[in-house]
């Protein structure tokens, strides 16, 4: 009997996990789902983990040092970064479309479902993000995970290496692209385990959270929703066909194992291995383009993040009975496309974010409480719109460069 592709072995496991949770708490066992159980969910993000910061520096510097020229550099990063930029301001301005179309806050009585205490984050000090990218210890960075210093210097690093003489270049490409080699062997026996640890982190969330809680919130969760689902099949698509020349279904196709872990694990970072598997493998972009293109993105690119925190701060805003002008509602679009680029790539790191939004427009920050108890869902929702962009940059900009997709 043949072996089921990996994103069925996934979406398997993601809907016994989704089975399992809901049994739990109709037959009362949810301390052995959420105990012992929520164990190989922990392991398996552990393991994913654990290999993030070495395979970024192996994937850019391998990369950067690949491509050769300083001149062919530039001009992929220009790409990347335009493309970056661009798609995530599209999915802010249609988030705020559909929150002033169907205002979900206005007239909705909440009272406050969680406080929202001890959220780790300086909200006077969205400027220290463009000067944290320079590390001033880049051996503390990487042990600390800070991904953005981590691509900095792996960008610098790799750069300086092309800039070396032939015999040293040469020595520090092939090492580095060995070191990359390991990296994705460890990698594709970590997710041999994938469905096993989706169905822990599913049934785990399932269990603890439950469906009922979803109810209260209900428009606003359809706004942020909407928002997400037109972002990821009208824009993104468009971009693809009219840009790319590359038909979306194909791409779905061989990204899905990659979107499902992005959904289960609700971090773009701990996907990034599956992510980066997937597109060179089935999409067939080059290790060049991939290596520089996606560890970018799964730092810096955050479409469903910024399409969330402006539809977050506005249903807060209509909650409160808050106006926001013109103006505030510009400064919500500006500082939320600031706030996801500063936004790790990790779970929660959007809710952290929306701090900074709803300061920089004087909302109250307590207004978080009303939107905790369902960002988890929303949360794997809007990480697998920034994986499916991540996947959609890699494709179009690979065709730009001449690749051969598919």
């Amino acid at each position: 009997m043949k072996k089921p592709a990996l994103h069925w072995q996934i979406f398997i496991g993601l809907c016994l996990g989704l089975v399992l949770g809901v049994l739990s708490r109709m037959f009362g066992f949810e301390d052995m789902v959420t105990g012992p159980l929520a164990v190989i969910g922990t392991v398996f993000l552990r393991a994913l983990k654990m290999i993030i910061v070495p395979l970024i520096i192996a994937s850019i510097v391998s990369s950067v040092a690949g491509i050769g020229s300083g001149s062919r550099f530039g001009k992929l990063g220009f790409k990347t970064i335009v493309y970056y930029i661009s798609t995530s301001l599209l999915a802010i301005l249609t988030g705020l479309m559909l929150v002033n179309l169907i205002k979900p806050g206005s007239g909705a009585d909440l009272g406050l479902q969680q406080e929202a205490v001890n959220l780790p984050v300086d909200i006077d000090k969205i400027g220290d993000v463009l000067i944290s990218i320079i590390p001033t210890n880049p051996i503390a960075s990487m042990a600390q995970g800070d991904v953005l210093s981590v691509i900095f210097f792996s960008l610098l690093f790799g750069f300086f290496i092309t800039r070396t003489s032939d015999g040293c270049r040469s020595r520090m490409t092939q090492l580095f692209q060995d070191f990359f080699d390991v990296m994705m062997r460890i990698t594709r026996f970590i997710i041999l385990f994938a469905p096993l640890g989706i169905c822990s982190l599913i049934a785990d969330v399932t269990a603890e959270s439950g469906l009922s809680v979803f109810l209260p919130l209900g428009r606003y969760m359809l706004t942020v929703v909407l928002g997400l689902g037109f972002h990821a099949v009208v824009t993104l698509p468009l971009l693809l066909m009219v840009i790319g020349r590359v038909r979306p279904t194909a791409l779905v196709r061989a990204v899905s194992g990659a979107l499902m872990t992005a959904f289960s694990t609700a971090s773009s970072a701990a996907t990034l291995p599956l992510t980066m598997e997937s597109v060179r493998k089935n999409a067939g972009v080059s290790k060049e383009v991939s290596g520089f293109v996606l560890p970018l993105g799964a730092t810096v690119n955050m479409d469903g993040t910024a399409l969330y925190e402006c539809v977050a701060a506005m249903f807060i805003a209509q909650a409160y009975g808050i106006e926001l002008s013109f103006f505030q509602q510009f400064i919500v679009v500006l500082t939320a496309l600031l706030a996801s680029i500063g936004a790790a790539a990790i779970p929660m790191a959007g809710m952290v974010m929306i701090a900074i939004i709803l300061k920089a427009v004087g909302l109250p920050l307590e207004g978080l409480g009303l939107i905790l108890a369902v960002d988890r869902v929303l949360d794997m929702m809007r990480t697998s719109i920034n994986v499916w962009s991540d996947s959609c940059g890699s494709v179009i900009i690979a065709r730009s460069e001449g690749e051969k997709i598919f």
